[in-house]
């Protein structure tokens, strides 16, 4: 049976992917929906979009943009210097490309150009790596980077009442428009939990895998979760994101 299967920040863990694909036994029957930051972290920043690609020409895949992405694209792409970003796990992605052919970055490049700001299934089920901020929904958001930087939507759905129903007057108007929200972007970790997380129809798939949690996949039907070792362990001497 085609499942549609949500899979949570990656940042350069390659050998994690490829457990948690292992693991849900995936087939090229399954739609799968990543959900952003592919690099920026652990050492496989280049091996972990040659899979991707690759990946692509067999299996259906959706490739939604994470910030972490963005800010790679424009070191490729434009040269543009981000000390920040260099701190937050830019540094194992920079040291990972000067390895790479002019073929690669090239391949690469294109592959950062097509990620998409969000996806929206036909069962009104919205993927997107971060979040968005206008009541009336994402196609009326007047700052597209908000798909891939907001952490608003996250922080409102924690502190929502959970006795809160769609048809209170205090029930958030950005909620309304769709049946589920996938998102990554802010790890669950900090919240102590380390598998995906719901509040309101929000589901949160970024269980850590830059630090020292695991990366995690759902069948976003059945609720079904599949995850690897806590990324670290398959990186024992390196230190991932601080």
């Amino acid at each position: 049976m085609k499942r549609t299967l949500a899979i949570g920040d990656i940042h350069s863990g390659l050998k994690a992917l490829e457990q948690v694909l292992k693991n849900a036994e995936v087939t090229t029957e399954d739609h799968l929906i990543f959900l952003g930051d592919y690099v920026d972290g652990w050492s496989d920043a280049v091996e972990t979009i040659n899979f991707l690609i690759a990946l692509n020409k067999t299996h259906q895949c959706t490739f939604i943009r994470g910030n972490h992405d963005e800010l790679c694209y424009l070191w490729l792409k434009e040269g543009k210097d981000n000390p920040l970003w260099y701190q937050h796990g830019g540094e194992a992605t920079v040291k990972s490309y000067a390895k790479a052919s002019e073929e690669t970055i090239k391949l690469h490049i294109d592959f950062y150009e097509k990620l998409e700001n969000y996806y929206l299934d036909t069962q009104n089920r919205l993927f997107l790596h971060a979040g968005f901020t206008n009541l009336k929904g994402i196609e009326y958001e007047y700052f597209p980077k908000n798909f891939y930087w907001d952490r608003t939507l996250w922080e409102l759905v924690l502190s929502m009442n959970p006795d809160l129903k769609e048809n209170d007057i205090f029930y958030p108007k950005r909620l309304v428009h769709y049946a589920e929200i996938y998102i990554g972007h802010t790890p669950v970790t900090r919240i102590g939990k380390t598998t995906p997380q719901n509040a309101a129809n929000v589901w949160n798939v970024d269980t850590g895998a830059a630090f020292k949690g695991p990366l995690s996949s759902i069948n976003v039907v059945t609720k079904e979760v599949w995850q690897s070792d806590p990324v670290h362990t398959f990186y024992p001497n390196e230190q991932g994101r601080n």
